[in-house]
């Protein structure tokens, strides 16, 4: 038990390699979606279009959404962009840091999804075989133009009947197939360069700005945490001494029943010190409201003073 405690704080201390493995595992996700995914294209020149591009873009929307709800930085950066300034700024770097670090880790299983699709290709071609240009192939030379666009829509579907008699089908498919995998290798190198141009480039920048960004992101996900355990802690312990005091006139049949007890002057005094003297709903809500409103400045030497 107590090392799953231990590895239970290790991954709430550590949102970074948390939300790393959760976008490798919704990328994961993605791909193993994708390939039990039973792509049915219905070959009707109107729909086409419509249920490749759907099937090629939905799902990363759904993907990145799913990103955003399960990065925990997201509403901690929300928060701390629609909070009133009250007594401490708001540093609209360390905002812009947290905003780039969720947007980057949320956009990686869309990503995937896209690439892989596309060098599948089948979105593609259900997508756009009836926009080809027929004259680039034979077997659409004596046909009229309705035809044509049937023909064409009908390039998805090998197994029906027009398509068996039609010798360019396959030629069709081949030609947006390799139209789909180029781009699908075109959008991930671009994307490496990109990785790699941003990874090695960093160091030219200034180191020192980035730095108190990242460190403050931190903070501010650490000090949330710290606030609402503080505040689970003091619940509670809130509502221990609101139980005891209902059941005040039941202490000597506890009594009775030889439970141990502590002495009232240790019990209250231990958990008035816990309490930190407060003690009532009035002085919680004002406590809250004064955190929402005028979080207190990052500068101890303030508190040492008092």
């Amino acid at each position: 038990m107590d090392r799953f405690r231990m590895i239970f704080q290790y991954f709430q201390s550590n949102s970074e390699s948390v939300m790393n493995g959760i976008c490798g595992l919704l990328a994961l996700a993605s791909v193993k979606t994708y390939t039990s995914f039973d792509f049915s294209c219905p070959c009707l020149p109107q729909y086409n279009m419509v249920y490749g591009l759907g099937i090629m873009f939905i799902p990363p929307i759904i993907l990145f959404l799913c990103g955003l709800i399960l990065n925990r930085q997201s509403l901690v950066m929300l928060e701390e962009w629609r909070r009133p300034a009250g007594r401490r700024k708001k540093d609209l770097a360390v905002i812009r840091y947290m905003c780039s670090s969720i947007m980057q880790r949320a956009m990686v299983a869309p990503v995937v999804w896209i690439v892989v699709t596309l060098l599948d290709g089948k979105c593609l071609i259900c997508a756009f075989s009836g926009s080809v240009d027929p004259e680039k192939f034979v077997g659409f030379a004596n046909v009229s133009t309705v035809q044509v666009q049937q023909l064409l829509a009908k390039v998805p579907c090998k197994d029906d009947e027009l398509m068996r008699n039609n010798t360019s089908h396959k030629a069709v498919s081949r030609y947006l197939r390799c139209w789909s995998q180029a781009l699908g290798w075109s959008i991930l190198l671009i994307l490496i360069i990109a990785a790699f141009l941003a990874r090695w480039l960093r160091p030219c920048f200034n180191q020192a700005t980035l730095l108190q960004a990242r460190h403050w992101s931190n903070y501010i996900d650490i000090e949330q945490k710290v606030f609402e355990e503080t505040c689970c802690e003091h619940s509670r312990l809130f509502a221990h001494k609101c139980i005891l005091h209902f059941f005040e006139s039941m202490r000597q049949e506890i009594k009775l029943h030889s439970f141990s007890l502590p002495r009232e002057g240790e019990e209250a005094e231990e958990e008035e010190d816990l309490l930190r003297g407060i003690t009532d709903q009035d002085q919680v809500n004002k406590l809250l409201k004064t955190w929402y409103y005028e979080k207190p400045p990052l500068d101890l030497s303030q508190a040492h003073q008092r």
